[in-house]
């Protein structure tokens, strides 16, 4: 007898099929949308000077945020990277103009230990695939839906942005009670906000 997927398996299947579309983009097309988010987010994202501003270094086939976030710290804006503590934490250290990056874990490079760790009240948010209700599918373990939790038990609500490219969306993602829903997303289509 064979049993309907869970919902686990599902998002497994989606994240898959959306990372290999990405994944499938060739290094130019990645650099040009890449390009072209950065260009949608200097045009429609609004954050004011000394805004916690979280964003990620780009690892395997992600888009490159770093001209977005450069352009954001020019106008003010503290920057944060994630760092993984351990299997269950993210962090987020400020990044600041000439300090070293360092390995912070996933495969990704962040602020080194002595850098600041502040609280995000503005989030760019790496993602698997997205659909156009807001929900997003992340890449498994789990670290930016229990940091989101986090900052929500301390009264932050953080303005949730995620960040991909279009081949990333699927039809519909399963989405369960702890899901947060994304504000909008912003591709190299342009931004696009929810609800």
């Amino acid at each position: 007898m064979k049993y309907p997927p869970t919902i686990k398996d599902l998002k497994k299947n989606l994240r898959l099929e959306a990372l290999g579309r990405r994944d499938a983009l060739s290094t130019e097309y990645r650099i040009e949308a890449s390009m072209r988010i950065a260009d949608a987010g200097v045009a429609s994202l609004v954050v004011d000077p000394g805004t916690n501003v979280s964003g990620f270094w780009p690892i395997r086939s992600e888009v490159d945020l770093r001209p977005l976030l450069f352009h954001l710290r020019e106008k003010g804006a503290r920057l944060l990277l994630p760092v993984i503590i351990d299997k269950q934490t993210i962090i987020f250290r400020e990044l600041v103009r000439g300090a070293p990056m360092v390995a912070t874990g996933f495969g990704t490079a962040g602020p080194p230990e002595d850098a600041l760790v502040l609280d995000p009240s503005f989030m760019l948010v790496p993602l698997a695939a997205f659909d156009e209700r807001g929900h997003r599918i992340g890449y498994g373990a789990g670290y930016y839906d229990r940091a989101i939790a986090r900052l929500q038990e301390i009264g932050v609500n953080p303005r949730l942005i995620g960040v991909a490219f279009d081949c990333q969306q699927v039809e519909i993602v399963p989405d369960e009670p702890h899901d947060v829903p994304l504000e909008a997303i912003l591709t190299e289509s342009g931004l696009r906000s929810f609800g």
